[in-house]
């Protein structure tokens, strides 16, 4: 689903081909930036592209600085979302290469049918791209803001391969590791929209904070989903963090809850790709042990936070767009 069906139902229709209009000149643009001189590169980006995605990235860009309630530049919001974008495309490229994933959203990634180098180089172009439209761009404290998030991102990833394979970690660490991860770019993506429409600081702050809660919801949804979702949505086989020895929230959230024979059970295919044996009762764990109620809980209290955040905004419909946006993250399925 993208950021524009998302909204469905819940806008006027005057708007929601409006936020489509929008999404639909950001693929363009994505397009123009994806194109290279050398084929291979192309191929891969285009691959990447045509895979799809929610792109909330750049709609965050754009909500943001419409909900500041002043005049703004269309061509620089369209085309500094669509920069957002191609840096998060170039990180699922390599995270496909480093998780050895054979799919993304059902299809095939690039990687498994370009290999990885290929892949990975490609990667670095489109980051490279990015950073060229910046340079363009010319603001350097947007120029600022985005090269602290995607240190943030690059760290982050670095930080969770660090803790791989434990299993009893603390939701503190990994916490610390989605807002790397997830919530300091999606907080940039609502900074950015807010400068390009002239935000106050309170605005600015006010946004940012808003896309921090969301950010870190969007991680703890994607924690749950991993392990009930609908896995025919999600395009990934279920709980592939598991099998990563990645430990997310509602596995920490089980830790506590578990008997010492049970902690030996689920430590034993922690990490291990074929301890597919293990999976249907630690999820039925989850569910009985009030795991997903609280990880549901986490998300939804972020959520919560992040619409408080924008109490701070001009009482528009956009403000409204935003939330809307946020309800969305919570209530996704893939």
């Amino acid at each position: 689903m993208t950021a524009a069906a998302a909204f469905a139902g819940r806008v006027d229709d005057a708007t929601l081909r409006q936020i489509g209009d929008h999404i639909a000149e950001v693929e363009a643009e994505l397009r123009v930036l994806v194109g290279s001189r050398v084929a291979l590169v192309e191929t891969i980006g285009a691959h990447t592209l045509q895979a799809g995605g929610k792109r909330l990235r750049p709609a965050f860009v754009w909500l943001a600085a419409k909900s500041i309630g002043r005049p703004f530049d269309p061509a620089r919001a369209r085309r500094l979302g669509a920069c957002m974008e191609m840096i998060h495309m170039a990180t699922l490229i390599h995270d496909d290469v480093i998780d050895d994933a054979a799919t993304r959203r059902g299809q095939p990634t690039a990687s498994a049918v370009h290999g990885s180098t290929a892949a990975i180089l490609s990667g670095d172009v489109l980051l490279s791209r990015a950073m060229s439209v910046l340079a363009e761009d010319g603001d350097l404290d947007v120029i600022r803001r985005v090269s602290r998030a995607v240190v943030d991102l690059a760290e982050g990833e670095v930080r969770e391969l660090e803790i791989r394979g434990r299993v009893d970690l603390s939701y503190e660490e990994h916490a610390e590791i989605l807002r790397m991860k997830t919530a300091s770019f999606i907080e940039c993506c609502c900074r950015v929209g807010a400068r390009i429409a002239g935000a106050s600081e309170a605005e600015e702050v006010a946004l940012g904070t808003f896309g921090h809660h969301v950010g870190m919801a969007f991680q703890l949804v994607d924690d749950l989903l991993d392990y009930r979702g609908d896995h025919a949505k999600t395009g990934k086989p279920a709980a592939t963090d598991y099998h990563e020895g990645c430990a997310t929230l509602p596995l920490i959230a089980l830790w506590p809850h578990l008997g010492e024979d049970e902690r030996a059970r689920i430590s034993a295919g922690f990490g291990q790709a074929d301890a597919i044996a293990y999976v249907p009762e630690i999820i039925a764990l989850m569910e009985a042990r009030g795991a997903f109620r609280e990880a549901e809980q986490a998300a939804a209290d972020a959520i919560t936070q992040a619409k408080d955040a924008l109490t701070v905004l001009p009482a528009t419909s956009a403000r409204e767009l935003l939330a809307a946006a946020a309800d969305f993250v919570v209530a996704r399925q893939s």
